[in-house]
C-alpha cells in the first residue's frame, strides 16, 4: 500500500529499466547517452525519485523507442498532461488540496474509467453544487469560508471529466443509504437526486443502486475506487479512503479482489434501468 505517486514512479522505473535493458545499455551508459550522473537513471528506475516528461523523452530517444503508444504511456506515468491525460488544473489548488487528494485527482483525471462503490454520499463527480458544499461543510467542520469555496470549486470542476473527450468511463454502485441520507436540507437532496437521474442517462456514466433489501453485502466494509487506464492493465489501481490519508493498493490480486467484488456487488443491485426508476421514487417521496 502506497501513496498514488509511489505506485506511478514505481512503475515508470520498471518501465524504463526494460527499455534499457531491451537497448542492450547499462544503467552508466544510458546516463552517458542523456549526460546524467549514473545515480539519476538509477533513482528514477528504483522509484526513488520523480522524473520530469522532458527527462522521459531523453531516455526513450537514446533506448530508440519510437512507438507512439508506448511513449504516450510512459509520459502519461511521468505526469505528462498533454500525453493521454488532461491538463494539470490543481496545481493552482497547490497551497488549499492535500497531497493525497491531489494525488487522486490526477489518477481521475487520466484515467479511462473508474468503479466505485459509494456507502455514503453522492460521488464527487455526480455532486450538485449545493450538495457539494453540504458535504464539504460537513468534512472541514470549523474551516473558513473561503476555503471552503475553494473545495468546493475543486469539486466540480473535477467534473469535466465526464465532458472530455474521450469522456471518463463512470461505473457507480450506490447504497441506498446514500439516496437516504438528508444531506444540505429536503430540497437541496431532491435537487442532488434529480442530477442522478439525469446522469443516468449519459453513455458514459452507468448507476446501480444497492437497495437495503439486498441485505448484507461484501461492500459494507466501505467504500473504494478502481481507476483503470486504457493503455494497459498494469497501470490500474485501487484506492481506499480513509479519515486523514488514502491507500492504493496495485498488487494484481488486490485488484483481482475488487474488481471481483465490484462486479458481485452489481450483480447483487437493481439494473441502471430499475435503479433510475428506484431513485426517481425516492426523490417524489415514493
Amino acid at each position: 500500500m502506497q501513496h498514488g505517486p509511489a505506485v506511478r514512479r514505481r512503475k515508470l522505473g520498471a518501465e524504463l529499466r526494460n527499455l534499457r535493458a531491451q537497448a542492450g545499455l547499462t544503467s552508466g551508459e544510458a546516463a552517458r547517452l542523456v549526460g546524467w550522473h549514473q545515480s539519476k537513471v538509477s533513482r528514477i528506475e528504483t522509484g526513488i525519485s520523480g522524473s520530469k516528461p522532458a527527462d522521459v523523452r531523453l531516455l526513450l530517444d537514446a533506448y530508440g523507442v519510437a512507438d507512439p503508444q508506448l511513449r504516450e504511456l510512459m509520459l502519461a506515468l511521468a505526469g505528462d498532461g498533454g500525453s493521454g491525460g488532461r491538463d494539470h488544473w490543481w496545481h493552482a489548488y497547490r497551497g488549499v488540496l492535500p497531497p493525497t487528494y491531489r494525488d487522486f485527482i490526477s489518477l481521475e483525471s487520466q484515467a479511462s474509467a473508474m468503479r466505485t462503490l459509494e456507502t455514503t454520499v453522492v460521488p464527487g463527480l455526480l455532486q450538485t453544487p449545493e450538495y457539494a458544499h453540504a458535504v464539504t461543510r460537513a468534512s472541514v467542520e470549523g474551516g473558513a469560508e473561503d476555503q471552503l469555496d475553494t473545495l468546493v470549486e475543486v469539486r466540480l470542476a473535477r467534473q469535466d471529466v465526464l465532458r472530455a473527450q474521450p469522456p471518463l468511463e463512470l461505473s457507480a454502485v450506490l447504497d441506498e443509504a446514500v439516496l437516504r441520507r438528508e444531506v444540505g436540507g429536503p430540497e437541496v437532496m431532491a435537487r442532488q437526486l434529480g442530477r442522478l437521474v439525469e446522469a443516468a442517462r449519459l453513455p458514459q456514466v452507468r448507476l446501480q443502486v444497492l437497495p437495503f433489501a439486498a441485505g448484507a453485502h461484501i461492500g459494507v466494509t466501505g467504500p473504494f475506487v478502481i481507476f483503470s487506464f486504457s493503455r494497459t492493465s498494469d497501470l490500474d489501481v485501487v484506492v481506499l479512503d480513509h479519515l486523514t490519508s488514502s491507500l492504493y493498493l496495485e498488487r494484481k490480486e488486490d485488484l483481482q479482489a475488487y474488481t471481483e467484488a465490484f462486479n458481485a456487488l452489481r450483480a447483487h443491485a437493481l439494473s441502471p434501468g430499475d435503479s433510475s426508476d428506484y431513485i426517481a421514487a425516492i426523490a417524489d417521496g415514493a
